[in-house]
């Protein structure tokens, strides 16, 4: 078998766990070069801490989220939630997460922002405007479902019904205070954002705006809405208009790909133009992270382009084109999905000499209850209209938008044909994910720290578990590095992170080594993978190849490259060997029987081509574990329907690292 992987499993005692994930604060000096002195560990300047997080909740302050259902949890609550404390929820039930996040962005959807809450208080400047004080009365007969039908036929004309600059300048000052409220630097960071939500025929091309900054800077602004233009262009304009006029910082972050009807990762702008280097170099500059996956599915692959993937399909959403009602087409799947996205960033690269997708990954839940939980043990739901309850995996997810029948908001939505018996069994509970989060490698829990780790892309999704992942590349990587207890101190000072991209051979750490292992001069990857201590053991991990062929198609190779239970991989560096299964359907419970809690690797390309850019970025998953569906069955004593999901493969995707091709220009936002 070729020798270019290490597949070694560890088994570390709790303290060496942290030791391990951490990077060893207080190991051994490790084989790279350390300045003479007693203490060697003065002077390091990496991050050694991972924070948890969420970049897109939405509250009952988002229209949508509050015609769902969501009444009560309005972002003060949701902070209070994030931060451990007890809210109670829709059903009546007290929810708290067991383990606190560590950061938080209420995501309240820029158009109408407050608008129900306000309705509800008679907010004078709502109340002087016709639609306002219509939708009010309609408040409070109770007719909240037809305000929100009149609300999700009407966004897309592009017409602000309210037209009330001081009711929008009024809630976002309101945000803003919320966020200064909870943020506690060191301990507890609440990022003041919002989601801008462009949905051109039915394409979700929404992106979650995140500012560094506090209230005296965001103050000087107001939410960029998709009614202002659906354009992504014109929301850069927008982000480069506020850091020149305050001095402050601010990012956005395309979300739920998988439903941009081929769109988000498109190959012309908004205008049917092809890229030019302004359009990928803005695009570049103003969109360094991309979420991954979220309660509406996974953004990673899908298996019509990753066929020989069998992990590939993972809550995928591909029934409908975006959020419209008609029909997916093939041709889309390029346009949608991450995976596919980073290989036509490298087609750009080489003629245009920038990026503009050179994006890191997060995952974040979208949930709309106001609770920022991603656990398949405690799901609760996308809207709060479908948080536990009996037989809710059965029943439409977005129920509470469909208006009356005989009302006019249910004629459009029939004649629109959102309400076909095809499409209802498109979007039933069960096909919900509980997932994700936001794992950022920062030096410390506060804005700016994080936001630093944000731009640099030092990031990754998970489904929901904490799995901590390093992943770093260089020129000079050897086997055993894999086993230093300082593997992060290592892996700063022979290579970039990732996020980064690969230094040029020459000027590389260590490139002035003999090539290690026969390596032929190839990159080399230095991954460790350490479970959540409160989850399931890790099944492998894989490192995710890309390049574009002669031809510029794409191309896509997987590699096992630490696998847990002494199985091996074929001579195409993967093993089609499954993990096993300890998931006891009948009483939702599974052990870690199997699987390893660490597994490590350095890994080398066997396929490099100096002259030819390639993109790595690494999965790791976990063994089976119950889904969400039949930890419902089992609390509410009902039969687990057949076409529900019995288990699932929790996993993380981490953000790339990108080799460029011998004399390649390379301007990729770093």
């Amino acid at each position: 078998m070729r020798r270019w992987n290490s597949r070694r499993r560890l088994s570390l005692g709790p303290v060496a766990w942290v030791l391990f994930a951490f990077g060893a604060l207080v190991a051994a000096p490790s084989r790279a070069e350390e300045p003479a002195g007693y203490s060697p560990w003065v002077g390091r300047d990496h991050p050694t801490r991972v924070f948890w997080g969420d970049t897109h909740v939405h509250s009952s302050w988002s229209p949508d989220a509050n015609a769902g259902g969501n009444t009560q949890i309005d972002p003060d609550a949701a902070y209070r939630f994030a931060k451990g404390e007890t809210v109670i929820g829709h059903n009546g039930e007290p929810v708290r997460l067991r383990r606190p996040l560590d950061f938080l962005v209420v995501a309240d959807h820029s158009e109408y922002m407050g608008l129900y809450p306000m309705l509800e208080a008679k907010d004078p400047d709502l109340m002087a405007n016709t639609t306002g004080a219509r939708w009010a009365g309609l408040i409070a007969d109770g007719k909240r479902a037809q305000v929100g039908a009149e609300f999700a036929m009407g966004l897309p004309s592009g017409q602000d019904l309210i037209q009330s600059p001081a009711f929008q300048r009024s809630v976002w000052n309101r945000v803003i205070e919320n966020a200064e409220r909870h943020d506690a630097p060191g301990r507890f960071t609440a990022f003041v954002g919002y989601e801008w939500s462009s949905m051109p025929r039915g394409a979700n091309l929404h992106r979650i705006v995140v500012f560094a900054d506090g209230a005296e800077k965001a103050s000087q602004v107001v939410p960029f809405r998709s009614i202002d233009s659906p354009d992504p262009e014109a929301l850069w304009r927008y982000l480069s208009a506020y850091e020149q006029k305050t001095g402050g910082r601010v990012l956005a972050i395309p979300h739920n790909s998988n439903l941009s009807a081929g769109r988000m990762f498109e190959l012309v702008d908004m205008g049917g133009k092809p890229f030019s280097k302004a359009y990928a170099s803005e695009r570049a500059r103003w969109e360094p992270l991309v979420e991954a996956t979220q309660i509406k599915g996974d953004s990673e692959t899908a298996p019509y382009l990753s066929p020989a993937d069998e992990f590939a399909d993972y809550g995928t959403w591909d029934a409908a084109a975006g959020m419209s009602p008609a029909p997916h087409q093939d041709g889309m799947y390029e346009g949608e999905y991450v995976r596919s996205a980073l290989a036509r960033g490298l087609g750009f690269e080489a003629e245009l000499g920038v990026n503009p997708f050179a994006f890191g990954l997060i995952g974040s839940t979208d949930s709309h209850t106001g609770l920022a939980t991603a656990d398949d043990a405690d799901f609760w739901g996308k809207f709060s209209s479908n948080e536990p309850a009996p037989g809710r995996a059965s029943e439409p997810w977005a129920k509470n938008f469909l208006p009356p029948e005989g009302s006019e908001a249910h004629r459009q939505f029939e004649a629109a044909g959102f309400l076909d018996e095809d499409r209802e069994a498109d979007t039933t509970t069960w096909r919900l994910v509980a997932s994700g989060f936001a794992a950022v490698w920062a030096k410390e829990n506060t804005r700016a720290a994080l936001f630093d780790a944000m731009r640099r892309r030092e990031t990754y999704a998970t489904t929901g578990p904490r799995i901590v992942v390093r992943f770093f590349g260089g020129w000079s990587f050897r086997d055993e590095d894999a086993f230093e207890p300082d593997l992060a101190t290592l892996g700063y000072a022979k290579g970039v992170p990732m996020g980064g991209v690969l230094p040029d051979r020459a000027n590389a750490a260590g490139s002035g080594e003999a090539s290690p292992n026969g390596s032929d001069g190839a990159p080399s990857f230095l991954v460790s993978a350490l479970r959540d201590p409160e989850g399931a053991n890790l099944d492998r991990v894989q490192i995710v190849k890309q390049w574009l062929d002669d031809a510029g198609a794409r191309q896509e190779r997987i590699f096992d490259v630490a696998l847990s239970g002494g199985r091996e991989t074929d001579a195409s560096g993967r093993s089609r060997q499954a993990v096993g299964d300890t998931v006891d359907l009948e009483k939702a419970t599974y052990s870690n029987s199997i699987g390893a809690s660490v597994l490590t690797a350095v890994f080398r390309d066997p396929d490099f081509d100096a002259k030819r850019g390639a993109v790595y970025y690494v999965r790791v998953l976990e063994i089976p574990t119950p889904h969400w569906t039949t930890y419902d069955a089992v609390r509410f004593g009902r039969p687990r329907e057949g076409e529900h999901p019995g288990t699932t493969q929790e996993r993380a995707y981490t953000s790339p690292i990108w080799y460029r091709a011998n004399g390649s220009p390379g301007e990729s936002a770093r």
